[in-house]
């Protein structure tokens, strides 16, 4: 959407929404969910399906815009689905680890304070993630640089790489595992990413030609076969994987 207009969506959005609020909350839930019936009502079956994936989408933006206020700038899934602890409870002490993508820096920080004598180092291409990963850094065994990991001026080695949610960004991901093992020789690879058959509606999308990946900047959403096949052509070797919360969860080593 053209910054402009959405600049002006959000500026009338902001001028109703006080006279809106005057309207009891379980009213203006019907009120909304009346319009939906009615948009659902006025095409065949397949464009309305279509069409209220298309609106859950923006739905979705909207949860996890309040999520993030919600939890004061961190995402309360972090909390919920306590995935950091696959991390931590993986790595053993005093191990080197790098988290490619780390983002906001939430996983690496759990990293650095829960395993003993770990150093760690988040890497991440977004500045604004990078800024408030150092922002929010107070720990001596943790640093964040960025950049291009592929593409940085790098010489060191860790034990461990963590790349949770990374490689579907990737459009080549078998050259770039194949390029991570051979420059920066780790042990152990922890993989976490979202897999498709995490429930019916995303088969439905697929089957009706629409998006169905959970993040428009994804390459792909693995199935388990797929994943296990990427990891296998990338010379790696699943020592154990698991599926929780819609996602793979993998511990990878060289084979």
């Amino acid at each position: 959407m053209n910054k402009n207009i959405k600049k002006i969506i959000l500026n009338f959005i902001s001028i109703i929404a006080f006279p809106f609020q005057v309207i009891p909350t379980y009213i203006r839930r019907n009120i909304l969910f009346s319009l939906l019936v009615i948009e659902s009502r006025v095409s065949n079956s397949k464009k309305s399906l279509k069409n209220l994936f298309l609106l859950k989408d923006k739905l979705e933006t909207l949860i996890n815009e309040r999520a993030l206020r919600y939890g004061e700038g961190e995402h309360p899934k972090h909390k919920l689905m306590k995935y950091h602890d696959y991390f931590v409870s993986n790595i053993t002490d005093h191990s080197t680890v790098l988290d490619i993508g780390c983002g906001y820096g939430a996983v690496a920080r759990s990293i650095a304070e829960k395993v003993k004598g770990v150093i760690v180092t988040g890497i991440d291409n977004n500045n604004e993630r990078l800024n408030q990963a150092k922002l929010n850094n107070h720990l001596e065994n943790l640093e964040f640089i960025y950049g291009d990991i592929l593409e940085i001026d790098n010489e060191k080695k860790y034990d461990v790489i963590v790349m949770s949610n990374i490689l579907e960004h990737i459009e080549k991901r078998v050259d770039f595992l194949k390029k991570i093992m051979q420059s920066l020789s780790p042990k152990i690879i922890l993989i976490r990413v979202p897999l498709f058959e995490r429930n019916w509606e995303t088969a439905m999308r697929k089957e009706l030609g629409i998006n169905y990946f959970s993040d428009s900047t994804h390459f792909i959403e693995h199935s388990r076969e797929e994943f296990k096949k990427e990891i296998n052509d990338a010379e790696l070797r699943i020592d154990t994987i698991e599926i929780l919360w819609g996602e793979i969860w993998a511990k990878c080593t060289p084979r």
